[in-house]
């Protein structure tokens, strides 16, 4: 997984589209690797290149304002279609941290909080108006789980104490166990020995 974050200040990108989906995200073509590293090149390629491979300049990604931009805002009901976890390694090796949307798809989100990127969820009136205002500075807390934008406002935003854990610690669900190796090997031990009978309690079994 990639480096932990708690806080992550960048201007946005924005995706004015609705319901852009995984396929989008990272066409079907290119999912023959198991390696996150160099998916990046992918994303959104569709969109990025004109039928000749150059760069197409209308893409927001393309534009030299938004080099280094690590928060995409997108239109409502962003990951939808199929599942597949090339999607967040995709925008994670592009540069995201975090994307901003009304709705964001079950199955992305799950995928996104395992790989180091940070689906945020707001209401409605609060992604018209960062849609209509592309490359504002963003402050994202993620210890506070709270969004400040630049007039001093800050919202809430929901987020689960296990995958706050992950995100902040930089680690997937198997690297926090492992991380716990020492403690479970601690509870084994007393688990055991708790029900390991005394030899007076066999010989009254018997």
């Amino acid at each position: 997984m990639s480096k932990g974050i708690s806080e992550v200040v960048s201007r946005t990108v924005v995706l004015r589209e609705r319901n852009i989906d995984t396929d989008q995200i990272i066409p079907a073509r290119f999912l023959t690797t198991t390696e996150r590293k160099g998916l990046g090149k992918f994303a959104f390629n569709d969109w990025r290149y004109l039928a000749d491979g150059a760069p197409n300049p209308e893409f927001e990604f393309n534009k030299p304002a938004n080099a280094g931009a690590a928060i995409l805002v997108a239109g409502r009901n962003f990951g939808c279609g199929s599942s597949r976890e090339h999607a967040p390694w995709a925008l994670t090796d592009l540069g995201l941290r975090a994307v901003i949307s009304s709705e964001i798809a079950d199955i992305f989100r799950s995928n996104s909080l395992k790989n180091g990127l940070l689906p945020i969820v707001v209401e409605q009136e609060l992604l018209d108006e960062l849609l209509d205002r592309p490359g504002i500075e963003l402050r994202i807390d993620v210890r506070d789980r709270r969004l400040h934008l630049p007039d001093g406002r800050s919202v809430q935003f929901p987020l689960d104490a296990f995958a706050q854990t992950c995100l902040i610690e930089g680690v997937d669900q198997l690297g926090y166990l492992l991380r716990q190796l020492d403690a479970i090997h601690v509870y084994e031990q007393r688990r055991a020995a708790a029900h390991q009978e005394s030899p007076q309690e066999q010989v009254h079994a018997r």
